[in-house]
């Protein structure tokens, strides 16, 4: 136990966590130069075309120094904030962690709140200034706010470039010396925690552990705490590129177990996994449940989907510990199912992902928040959709989510960030300059109007350079109005939102402009209308396809074109009455994108 290393690399995103990962693989003879690519740990197609890393990465190093063989076993983590889930996860199997900051744009929102994360596991931290070959690299200035970050000393600031190598090396000899050996004991009761967990259709659920107390041998006979279910483990092993198979997984270190897992629903990311005969006395905690901030539809494309839809999930949900779902149906679309988010972003990757890994083709619904809708009755109801609002008679008043958000910036944006969280009702807390020309700001927002562009408007106006975090406080009372799109007088409900009254004229026309330009044209004329209750606010026409009937009327009395047009007028009257209007999907996702 003495020679194993459990650490993760945590930063902002894009400050080269998965490119340092890179370094240390090639150091230690992980992979061979021919298995070597870029970001070798990013293995799904998403994350290779977005650049980002989606999924936790656990592989297992050996590193020999002096005559001693030890065990590295490293996480590479997500940065964006919408996959903090991930990192909440990787820390709580980790005893050390790299905290990697870009020399050439300084400490940012996610690198602090992975930081508090980070400590509030008492974890060993590690810091590392990356990109310092990078021209506009500015290794002095980000160096001290390390410091001030950390309180430590600019000489342990380890500066590396993990795209070159130069530095790395030394990197491998501070983890070893710095990050603790895992603390268990090796004869009591096997306790493991499962971080990870994902479906193979050869052979089912394949659950990743790490080991705090006690081992596991192949052939054990295994149960898992929260749930109670007993196995047989089949085959348990470590993590390197590729699954290897051991004999045994002893107290400290991360390994696989396959046990025939067939249904999705036994494995829960937190759960203990103990032996039958001389179980532990208790699961291991300090894993809180995920609090989705967006939640969306999801409805398959065939009605007659929808028991593949929910299998689906399951696998899916495996794989993405932080995403939630539950069954709801619509009056609209049929039966589909409520799902919980982290963020658009999120939202967007999980909805690829179904396509790519599942082909599932799904419709979303326009993303919102859940409120609390208290009645005159007294009750208080949670309204994750806008059908599920009490009629307005019967509502006392509704009450929405507030976030903590922390902004941190360059000070020439001050002024552009300050206006862009007025305009969506965010009220100062208070702001701190961390450097003569980097300020962090603290609002206090409501989260449904940071829900659909806040993050891409922030990013625009900053140049990139503001980051930012934020957390649920509470729920705080609101002017709301449920918004309904009406399709030639039909309510389309997919598309209906909950939003604050203030905002509701102007979204509501922006809503039907879009829609005028986006629903393909009939045989009729559709009329696209926003409204709240039964008042009308806004609306445009869908003009219909005509043929000149008039054609073959050459010179000759109006009267002749007159009873041609009036017959064609009669003919486009009754296909209204009787004609449907397809809504396509790509106006479900540009309601999301509306400046």
């Amino acid at each position: 136990m003495k020679n194993i290393r459990n650490f993760c690399i945590i930063a902002h995103i894009d400050h080269g966590k998965s490119t340092l990962a890179d370094r240390l693989l090639e150091l230690t003879s992980t992979l061979s130069a021919r298995e070597m690519e870029n970001q070798v740990l990013d293995d799904m197609d998403l994350e290779r075309e977005k650049g980002i890393t989606i999924k936790s990465h656990a592989i297992q190093m050996e590193y020999s120094r002096g005559g001693e063989k030890y065990l590295l076993n490293l996480i590479d983590t997500p940065g964006h904030v919408d996959f903090s889930y991930e990192v909440s996860r990787s820390i709580a199997s980790c005893e050390g962690a790299l905290l990697v900051v870009d020399a050439t744009q300084g400490v940012q929102a996610q690198t602090i709140s992975n930081l508090y994360l980070a400590i509030e596991h008492n974890l060993e931290i590690i810091p590392v200034l990356n990109k310092i070959d990078m021209e506009s690299a500015q290794v002095d200035v980000v160096t001290d706010q390390i410091c001030d970050l950390l309180g430590c000393d600019p000489g342990e600031v380890y500066k590396v470039s993990a795209r070159t190598g130069e530095g790395v090396p030394p990197l491998l000899d501070a983890i070893v010396d710095n990050i603790p050996s895992p603390k268990g004991d090796p004869d009591a009761p096997l306790q493991a925690l499962i971080f990870d967990s994902v479906f193979n259709s050869f052979r089912g659920v394949i659950a990743y552990f790490k080991v705090m107390n006690g081992s596991i041998r192949k052939g054990d006979k295994v149960k898992f705490f929260n749930t109670g279910m007993e196995y047989e483990a089949e085959e348990v092993g470590v993590l390197k590129m590729k699954m290897v198979p051991r004999e045994e997984i002893s107290c400290g270190d991360v390994g696989y177990i396959i046990s025939g897992i067939k249904s999705a629903v036994e494995v829960k990311v937190g759960d203990t996994i103990t032996h039958v005969e001389k179980p532990c006395g208790k699961a291991i905690g300090g894993f809180e449940e995920v609090k989705p901030m967006v939640f969306a539809g999801m409805y398959p494309v065939q009605a007659d989907k929808f028991e593949e839809l929910r299998t689906t999930l399951e696998k899916f949900q495996l794989n993405d510990a932080s995403f939630v779902y539950e069954p709801e149906s619509s009056l609209a679309l049929g039966f589909g199912f409520r799902c919980g988010f982290l963020g658009l972003l999120h939202l967007e990757i999980v909805q690829e992902r179904l396509f790519r890994e599942f082909g599932m083709d799904v419709i979303t619904t326009v993303p919102n928040v859940s409120y609390k809708a208290y009645t005159t009755k007294g009750e208080v109801i949670d309204v994750h959709n806008p059908s599920g609002l009490p009629s307005p008679t019967l509502i006392d008043h509704i009450e929405e989510p507030y976030i903590r958000a922390q902004i941190i910036s360059k000070t020439d944006y001050y002024g552009p960030i300050m206006k862009l969280c007025l305009d969506k009702r965010g009220t100062l807390i208070g702001e701190h300059y961390i450097t003569s020309d980097r300020v962090e700001l603290t609002y206090d927002m409501p989260l449904s109007e940071i829900v659909f562009d806040f993050y891409d408007k922030l990013k625009s106006i900053s140049k990139g350079y503001a980051s930012f975090d934020y957390h649920v406080i509470d729920f705080r009372p609101a002017k709301l109005v449920k918004l309904d799109i009406l399709l030639n007088g039909e309510p389309a409900d997919a598309l209906s939102s909950l939003i604050h009254e203030d905002h509701a004229y102007d979204f509501g026309r922006k809503i039907c402009l879009k829609l005028k330009d986006l629903i393909p044209r009939q045989q009729f004329d559709i009329a696209v209308q926003a409204a709240i209750g039964a008042k009308i606010i806004a609306r445009e026409t869908v003009r219909q396809v005509r043929k000149d009937v008039t054609a073959k009327c050459y010179g000759g009395d109006v009267t002749r074109k007159r009873k041609l047009l009036e017959k064609q007028k009669e003919g486009k009257k009754r296909m209204r009455q009787i004609g449907s209007v397809e809504v396509p999907q790509s106006a479900f996702m540009a309601v999301l994108k509306l400046d």
